[in-house]
């Protein structure tokens, strides 16, 4: 993994981060209103990133379209003025990730989870710098499941704060830990993102027993906040929908 200066990550865990903005009744992800929310309350904001066709960027959680827009098909597919026409339930358009950027006083905490999938790394990650390059930001982080993005940034941005998600959900624990292995290994990201689900794993241990932030996800009941606070840095939490 990578060693970045603790001066330079310190803000990563001096607030908790609001998934996908702080939305609930009457607030969308991932929404604008999410993320003046999120300000408003003193969160820092995790958000979803994804690209139009024509490799623009969106902040949106899913492939395709139709939970949060009612349109057919998935936003890859389309071109960046196609989604600007589509309107989330609240009326409002999918936001680019330009939007929020401009919200966001420049220290404000920002992590940006680039979804890029099974697909090619670069186009993602260009139009994420293309959109970072517009501003001087001191507190923005990318993270991705995707080894490849947190390497094309290791290797093309190695300023831009980059952290590795990871999960034993679904897997076997052997073909979990190998996996992680090999995409930090790929990655060298300067900071993790762990499943809550999971706290701990030899994996968190080792990374923090070497000064390597942890942050946790997605953090939903007091439950998982109690397994935060003891193997985690900081979390990325939801508040109760109920």
């Amino acid at each position: 993994m990578s060693k970045r200066p603790d001066d330079q990550l310190a803000w990563l865990t001096a607030r908790p981060f609001a998934h996908r903005g702080l939305h609930g009744p009457g607030i969308i992800e991932n929404s604008m209103a999410a993320f003046e929310a999120a300000i408003a309350a003193g969160f820092g904001i995790e958000c979803d990133v994804r690209i139009s066709s024509d490799g623009q960027a969106f902040l949106f959680h899913d492939a395709a379209l139709a939970r949060m827009t009612g349109a057919n098909g998935a936003i890859e597919t389309l071109d960046s003025a196609h989604i600007d026409r589509l309107r989330l339930a609240d009326g409002k358009p999918v936001p680019r990730l330009s939007a929020l950027l401009a919200l966001c006083p420049p220290d404000w905490p920002l992590l940006l989870e680039v979804k890029a999938d099974g697909s090619r790394a670069e186009p993602f990650c260009e139009a994420v710098v293309r959109d970072l390059a517009r501003q001087q930001r001191r507190a923005t982080a990318i993270m991705s499941f995707h080894p490849g993005v947190v390497r094309w940034f290791a290797r093309n941005r190695p300023q831009t704060v980059r952290g590795m998600i990871v999960t034993e959900q679904n897997k076997g624990k052997a073909r979990a830990r190998i996996e992680s292995t090999l995409a930090l290994w790929l990655a060298k990201p300067d900071f993790l993102a762990c499943d809550v689900r999971d706290l701990p794993t030899p994996l968190s241990v080792r990374a923090r027993s070497q000064g390597v932030p942890m942050l946790t996800w997605t953090v939903r009941s007091d439950a998982m906040c109690a397994s935060a606070a003891r193997h985690a840095d900081q979390i990325i939490f939801e508040r109760s929908h109920d």
